[in-house]
């Protein structure tokens, strides 16, 4: 099993998606994490086994669990996994 991803790590990845693809973490929340009625939504941690968001829905901030379909090996894999599962929020949505 892999380790978990060090605080750096989780904190890098979880900034870039925030600053660069706010629109793919919304996706995240409104498709993976089922929360079709958010209005914007932020990533907060990632791990090898999952994300952890936070979705605004109505003024109220409500957390939001993701596990991912396969334990990741590293932040390489991260990276693809998190772009796969955009791609397949986009067709979803």
């Amino acid at each position: 099993m892999s380790e978990q991803f060090s605080p750096e790590i989780s904190s890098r990845i979880c900034n870039h998606m925030n600053e660069d693809h706010a629109d793919a973490v919304l996706l995240y929340a409104k498709i993976f994490g089922d929360v079709t009625e958010a209005t914007s939504a932020q990533m907060l941690a990632i791990d090898s086994q999952g994300m952890d968001l936070t979705a605004q829905v109505n003024e109220e901030s409500m957390p939001v669990r993701i596990k991912f379909d396969h334990t990741l090996a590293d932040a390489e894999d991260a990276h693809q996994t998190l772009i796969a599962m955009v791609k397949q929020a986009r067709v979803k949505g």
